[in-house]
């Protein structure tokens, strides 16, 4: 597109209230069509006349912003009268909000230091032929909004009370412009709307609200109230063992949700963030709390705009509620990009989570459009070494890739491909995919394999490893090994498997580089280079580790066909679960694969067994203890109803609702 509009800024704004940005203008005749085109540091909602422009939440979205920043286009035709009044309000929204509560961020610190601007045109098209064009330029002006307050981690606060007085000039800026790319990714829209299910008292004499379902969103509140009378609200996924309200796992994350009441009826919703949560205290409300009845609430649930293709049900409830939560998890975490969780100071792009989900994804949701614009960000994120981040949008950069979850950059292509058969993709990623397992052959400390020289997050949060719990350094440095502290207070298991870290790397290293030769021949590319590279990974590979000694070695061994008696590593994997009680050990990355390779070695029956147990550990003692999406732990909540931790305990972690694949395409053979 070329842009006759310049970014503007408010010549003087504070740091913590939205600003709204108004033009007001006149048609000089009928309109044929008008186009809207506009983007933003930060997220915006357009109002004209009136009437919200689209039904994108969150706009532009969230992408690598010092590489790619998405505009969206508007047909506002109908939106147009003679005398028309536009108005932009514009958050902090994933650009200029803190995102990684618990580290550093060096590119984040960068973001946040920009301002507030906004890019806008809109193109007049009238019935006579003529043209005419409404941009942003030092003819705005801007005031402060009624949003007083907006981050994606802390929530919002906003004064109905407040009338913005539009007296702060519009100020040109030089704002990014290489970066702009047309919308490419799906459009985060309104969902499903979720009455309450309950109102209690907790033992501690709190009132809480049960929408019955962990999600991802905001609440809407319809009330009577008085100027200046409030409404504030706290959000939890769980209570605690004696049934009082929870909100240690959202660690840092503020979730303040506050609204400052006009008089009369009136209805509030958030504008410029969101929560993830099932349940909401009542801290303050208009006429006092005793006033509450639950028809006031209504839970809106938020995600992008995917079309649900694969649906499943079997005689089992609880393995029906399973699956339930797997579809829950999946829609609380895709909001723009496949985050980890949506509630505590995280919610980030990790890239081991993305690959070890994307084909449960995929068979639940057309995901086309969703991963082909993360994939475009995690190459543009890409360091010309091959490095891949464990965030993207990266920003945690390091000096070290992990394996599992680097690899999202030839896994994530090719399990796309392999959904919908469009090699657009691995055209698209092939470049990517290469420098990728070239990354690993540079940095290793042992030709054809990956040891060495850097750390990773291994077989994460297995439950084969004695009990350790990180340091403060480490937690400040994002680091995820090597000076653990024994803990005898520690949770059960391990933040990291007993899985060797160059034995999980070097098992990625060979099925990353079979996944370029896979796509290279899809392409016509001459792909011999990478045949010879595989060809001495395993063979490296099975001199080096002759022996596996969890369940998850054997399992990588198996499904990525690295050992020399695959029967004889299916029979030692069993033998593994037997010794261990009958139950599965496996972290984030053995247990996408652990049924399937159960199921090809003559043990189904134990592969149902494992996926319909009910006891700790299993996929189905969470649905047990109440759950309503994937836990991040296996024991997130404890038999006796207390906590794994507090401090990476999320209850909306879809990693391990990546069983759903066996599920769909062994269970009920859908392929």
């Amino acid at each position: 597109m070329n842009w006759n509009a310049k970014w503007i800024k408010p010549s003087t704004s504070p740091v913590e209230v939205a600003s709204v940005f108004f033009k007001d203008f006149q048609l000089k005749s009928s309109v044929a069509k008008a186009t809207l085109a506009v983007t933003a540091l930060g997220v915006y909602e357009a109002i004209l006349n009136d009437t919200r422009v689209g039904e994108f939440i969150l706009a532009p979205g969230w992408t690598t912003y010092e590489k790619r920043l998405q505009y969206q286009t508007y047909d506002v035709t109908d939106l147009l009268a003679s005398d028309n009044k536009l108005f932009v309000t514009v958050g902090k929204g994933w650009y200029r909000s803190r995102l990684a509560g618990w580290t550093e961020s060096c590119p984040q610190e960068r973001l946040m230091k920009n301002p507030c601007g906004l890019l806008l045109e809109m193109t007049i098209e009238y019935e006579d032929g003529s043209v005419e064009t409404v941009v942003s330029d030092e003819s705005w002006t801007c005031a402060e909004s009624q949003v007083r307050f907006s981050e994606l981690y802390d929530g919002e606060i906003y004064d109905a009370t407040y009338e913005p007085v539009f007296n702060i000039p519009a100020e040109c800026f030089d704002g990014p412009w290489h970066t702009l790319i047309p919308q490419e990714g799906e459009e985060v829209h309104e969902q499903d709307r979720l009455t309450a299910v309950k109102m209690f008292v907790t033992p501690k004499g709190e009132t809480v609200i049960d929408f019955g379902q962990n999600m991802t969103g905001y609440v809407e509140t319809v009330l009577d109230g008085k100027a200046g009378d409030i409404l504030d609200l706290s959000f939890a996924e769980v209570m605690d063992a004696d049934g009082n309200f929870y909100t240690e796992n959202y660690r840092s994350a503020k979730a303040i949700h506050r609204y400052i009441c006009r008089d009369g009826k009136q209805t509030y919703k958030p504008k410029l963030t969101f929560w993830g949560f099932r349940y909401i205290r009542l801290n303050e409300f208009p006429g006092g709390i005793d006033k509450v009845t639950p028809e006031a609430f209504t839970a809106i649930v938020l995600h992008s705009e995917m079309k649900r293709i694969g649906y499943l049900e079997s005689s089992n409830p609880k393995l029906n509620q399973l699956f339930k939560n797997v579809v829950w998890g999946q829609k609380g975490n895709f909001v723009d990009v496949p985050t980890d969780c949506p509630q505590r100071d995280e919610r980030l792009g990790w890239t081991g989570d993305a690959q070890m989900f994307i084909r449960t994804a995929c068979l639940n949701y057309d995901c086309e459009k969703f991963f082909t614009k993360w994939l475009g960000d995690l190459a543009a994120d890409q360091y010309e070494n091959g490095y891949v981040g464990h965030v993207v949008p990266d920003v945690l950069p390091k000096e070290f890739s992990s394996t599992a979850w680097g690899d999202a950059a030839t896994v994530c292509p090719w399990q796309l491909y392999q959904a919908y058969g469009n090699k657009a993709i691995l055209e698209k990623q092939f470049a990517s995919m290469k420098k990728w397992v070239d990354y690993m052959g540079a940095v290793t400390t042992t030709p054809y394999l990956w040891t060495g020289g850097t750390e990773h997050y291994g077989d994460w949060v297995g439950l084969d490893a004695p009990a350790f719990k990180l340091s403060c350094w480490d937690l400040r440095n994002n680091e995820i090994s090597g000076d653990y502290i024994p803990d005898d207070d520690a949770p059960t298991g391990s933040y990291k498997g007993a899985t060797k870290d160059d034995f999980i790397a070097s098992a990625f290293y060979a099925y990353s580089t079979s996944l370029v030769i896979k796509a290279g021949k899809v392409l016509g590319e001459d792909v011999s280079e990478y045949e010879t590279l595989y060809t001495k990974i395993v063979e490296t590979f099975r001199e080096h580790f002759p022996t596996y000694d969890t369940q998850t070695a054997c399992v990588l061994a198996l499904h990525f066909g690295l050992t020399t008696d695959s029967q004889g590593t299916a029979d030692l994997l069993v033998k593994k679960i037997e010794e261990c009680g009958g139950h599965l050990e496996t972290g984030f990355v053995g247990t996408p694969y652990l049924l399937h390779v159960l199921g090809n070695h003559g043990y189904m029956d134990l592969a149902y067994t494992l996926l319909l147990r009910e006891e700790y550990p299993s996929w189905l003692y969470p649905v047990t203890k109440g759950a309503t999406t994937i836990w991040e732990h296996w024991d997130g909540l404890k038999p006796d109803g207390s906590f794994w931790s507090s401090d990476m305990n999320s209850f909306n972690h879809y990693a391990y609702g990546s069983v759903a694949d066996w599920v769909y395409s062994v269970a009920a053979g859908i392929n």
